[in-house]
Protein backbone atom coordinates (compact mmCIF):
# COMPACT_ATOMS: atom_id res chain seq x y z
CA UNK A 1 0.00 0.00 0.00
CA UNK A 2 0.55 3.22 -0.43
CA UNK A 3 0.59 6.30 1.51
CA UNK A 4 -2.43 7.47 0.01
CA UNK A 5 -3.56 4.05 0.46
CA UNK A 6 -3.18 4.21 4.54
CA UNK A 7 -4.75 7.47 4.83
CA UNK A 8 -7.90 5.77 3.47
CA UNK A 9 -7.41 2.84 5.76
CA UNK A 10 -7.29 5.09 8.43
CA UNK A 11 -10.26 6.61 7.34
CA UNK A 12 -11.87 3.42 7.26
CA UNK A 13 -10.91 2.32 10.56
CA UNK A 14 -11.44 5.64 12.30
CA UNK A 15 -15.53 4.85 10.76
CA UNK A 16 -15.02 1.33 12.37
CA UNK A 17 -14.27 2.77 15.77
CA UNK A 18 -16.90 5.57 15.81
CA UNK A 19 -19.61 3.05 14.84
CA UNK A 20 -18.99 0.85 17.02
CA UNK A 21 -19.65 3.96 19.85
CA UNK A 22 -22.56 4.68 18.58
CA UNK A 23 -23.44 0.75 19.15
CA UNK A 24 -22.60 1.35 22.50
CA UNK A 25 -24.93 4.82 22.39
CA UNK A 26 -27.84 2.35 20.99
CA UNK A 27 -26.84 -0.41 23.50
CA UNK A 28 -26.74 2.71 26.78
CA UNK A 29 -30.54 4.02 25.42
CA UNK A 30 -31.91 0.16 25.35
CA UNK A 31 -31.11 -0.04 29.24
CA UNK A 32 -33.24 3.15 30.20
CA UNK A 33 -37.47 3.27 30.32
CA UNK A 34 -39.24 5.48 28.65
CA UNK A 35 -42.71 7.06 28.71
CA UNK A 36 -43.84 5.70 25.32
CA UNK A 37 -42.16 3.92 22.11
CA UNK A 38 -41.74 7.44 20.71
CA UNK A 39 -39.59 8.80 23.47
CA UNK A 40 -37.30 5.72 23.27
CA UNK A 41 -36.75 6.00 19.57
CA UNK A 42 -36.78 9.82 19.37
CA UNK A 43 -34.69 10.62 22.40
CA UNK A 44 -31.35 12.61 21.87
CA UNK A 45 -28.84 9.66 22.18
CA UNK A 46 -31.08 7.36 19.74
CA UNK A 47 -31.24 10.14 17.14
CA UNK A 48 -27.22 11.28 17.90
CA UNK A 49 -26.20 7.32 17.91
CA UNK A 50 -28.34 6.83 14.13
CA UNK A 51 -26.60 10.27 13.06
CA UNK A 52 -23.15 9.10 13.51
CA UNK A 53 -24.02 5.82 11.73
CA UNK A 54 -24.75 7.95 8.62
CA UNK A 55 -21.77 9.88 8.95
CA UNK A 56 -19.58 6.31 9.85
CA UNK A 57 -21.77 5.21 6.54
CA UNK A 58 -19.96 7.80 4.28
CA UNK A 59 -16.72 7.57 5.74
CA UNK A 60 -16.49 4.16 4.82
CA UNK A 61 -17.74 5.25 1.29
CA UNK A 62 -15.12 7.83 1.09
CA UNK A 63 -12.41 5.07 2.51
CA UNK A 64 -13.45 2.54 -0.10
CA UNK A 65 -12.71 5.32 -2.74
CA UNK A 66 -8.74 5.02 -1.76
CA UNK A 67 -8.30 1.31 -0.18
CA UNK A 68 -8.79 -2.54 -2.38
CA UNK A 69 -11.95 -3.76 -2.03
CA UNK A 70 -10.68 -6.84 -0.43
CA UNK A 71 -8.94 -4.98 2.55
CA UNK A 72 -12.41 -3.42 3.86
CA UNK A 73 -13.99 -6.56 5.17
CA UNK A 74 -10.44 -6.90 7.20
CA UNK A 75 -10.43 -3.60 8.79
CA UNK A 76 -14.00 -3.63 9.33
CA UNK A 77 -13.30 -6.94 11.01
CA UNK A 78 -11.69 -4.59 13.99
CA UNK A 79 -15.25 -3.89 15.16
CA UNK A 80 -15.37 -6.98 17.06
CA UNK A 81 -12.69 -5.90 18.64
CA UNK A 82 -13.58 -2.64 19.73
CA UNK A 83 -17.36 -3.94 20.54
CA UNK A 84 -15.62 -6.47 22.93
CA UNK A 85 -13.43 -4.35 24.58
CA UNK A 86 -16.58 -2.03 25.08
CA UNK A 87 -18.64 -4.97 26.19
CA UNK A 88 -16.43 -5.79 28.86
CA UNK A 89 -15.31 -2.07 30.26
CA UNK A 90 -18.78 -0.71 30.04
CA UNK A 91 -21.10 -2.82 30.25
CA UNK A 92 -19.57 -5.60 32.55
CA UNK A 93 -19.71 -7.97 30.19
CA UNK A 94 -18.01 -11.89 30.50
CA UNK A 95 -15.94 -12.78 27.85
CA UNK A 96 -15.72 -16.43 27.79
CA UNK A 97 -12.87 -18.64 26.78
CA UNK A 98 -14.60 -19.02 23.30
CA UNK A 99 -15.25 -15.29 22.51
CA UNK A 100 -11.14 -15.08 23.29
CA UNK A 101 -10.30 -17.68 20.59
CA UNK A 102 -12.57 -16.05 18.33
CA UNK A 103 -11.03 -12.80 18.62
CA UNK A 104 -7.59 -13.82 18.55
CA UNK A 105 -8.52 -15.61 15.19
CA UNK A 106 -9.92 -12.28 14.16
CA UNK A 107 -6.67 -10.88 14.92
CA UNK A 108 -4.84 -13.55 13.30
CA UNK A 109 -6.43 -13.38 9.77
CA UNK A 110 -5.99 -9.35 10.29
CA UNK A 111 -2.48 -9.98 10.61
CA UNK A 112 -2.35 -12.57 7.73
CA UNK A 113 -3.55 -10.73 5.86
CA UNK A 114 -1.09 -7.61 6.25
CA UNK A 115 1.59 -9.72 5.92
CA UNK A 116 0.78 -12.05 2.86
CA UNK A 117 -1.56 -9.18 0.94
Amino acid sequence: MNGIQWGYAAVLLVSVFVSAVSQVMLKKASQRTYASTFAEYANPLVVSAYAIFVGTTLLTVLAYQGIPLSLGPVLEATSYVYVTIFGVTIFHEHVGRQKLVALALILAGIAVFAVLG
